[in-house]
């Protein structure tokens, strides 16, 4: 939502400026350099991204739409999860999740975290890392070094879409140059016409290059910039689940290992000590 609203701002600034000069509107209607300098992008998009890296980009584009983060309520839910899980271990032995672990979606547990278990990525993230410990007798250095990898890994693929879109970006500068080029060409070939049919083509002709510039830095690249943004948000929620499993495997407390996990939440969203106390404590009934 809040991208709409952005997107809205730049056209509205942009265009309210150009009305403020008394600009003529019609010169700005040019649906043959907009073909040309988008139609150019959306190849250029095509030819360097395969299908499942075009699915990750539309995918992580419904997100900026529907403008949904992490917030306090969401971590909260995965901390009061996790203390949920260590308890049951603490209380019945490692042993007593397996049912859980493999079948998250008939777990009573899971059950109970919706928002959480239906992310599918975490919520893997989760259950394949109980399973290890479940299956070896994995040392907690040893986790702390595979999660790590792990989340590496996940970083750099969350990250593609961004690094495309930012691809794109960075060429509609130029797809706007080749638009004015050809504007110039179609304006030389003219050059017996009237000042006032040359004018209108030359206009045109930089109509490409306002588009190129504008669409560059006014929507793509921002985008680029957000997708990168969601790909860091998505990273740090790993990091606070890994630094939980990593501290309860190292042998910590249940609250002691949800507090590691709190500690490394970003500020702004991280729930208080007594908020997550008062969470634990409503679990432990």
């Amino acid at each position: 939502m809040f991208a709409v609203i952005g997107a809205i701002v730049v056209l509205g600034c942009v265009l309210g400026g150009y009305a403020l000069e008394h600009g003529n509107f019609s010169v700005l209607l040019q649906p043959a350099e907009l073909l040309i300098i988008g139609g150019a992008a959306l190849g250029g998009f095509i030819i360097q991204a395969p299908p499942k890296i075009i699915k990750l980009v539309f995918a992580d584009i419904k997100r900026i739409l529907s403008g949904k983060t992490y917030g306090k309520a969401d971590y909260l839910e995965a901390l009061s999860l996790m203390s949920e899980i260590f308890f049951k271990i603490r209380r019945e032995g490692l042993i007593s999740i397996e049912e859980d672990v493999e079948k998250p979606k008939n777990s009573p547990i899971f059950k109970k975290y919706k928002k959480f278990s239906a992310n599918h990525g975490f919520l893997d993230f989760v259950t394949d890392t109980l399973r290890t410990v479940m299956s070896t007798s994995i040392a907690a250095h040893d986790l702390d070094a595979l999660l790590d990898a792990e989340l590496e890994a996940h970083h750099e693929e969350a990250l593609t879409p961004s690094k495309v879109i930012g691809n794109v970006a960075d060429a509609l500068p130029g797809l706007g140059i080749v638009a004015a080029v050809l504007g110039v060409v179609i304006t030389m070939g003219k050059i017996d016409e009237p000042p006032s049919v040359l004018g209108h083509h030359v206009g045109a002709a930089l109509v490409g290059t306002f588009l190129g510039v504008l669409l560059c830095y006014g929507y793509v690249g921002p985008m680029s910039k957000n997708l990168e943004a969601l790909a860091t948000e998505d990273h740090q929620y790993l990091m606070m689940l890994k630094v939980i499993l990593v501290a309860f495997v190292r042998g910590e407390a249940p609250q002691v290992a949800v507090e590691f996990g709190r500690r490394v939440i970003p500020h702004q969203v991280r729930p208080s000590f007594a908020e997550v106390e008062t969470a634990i404590s409503k679990v432990k009934k």
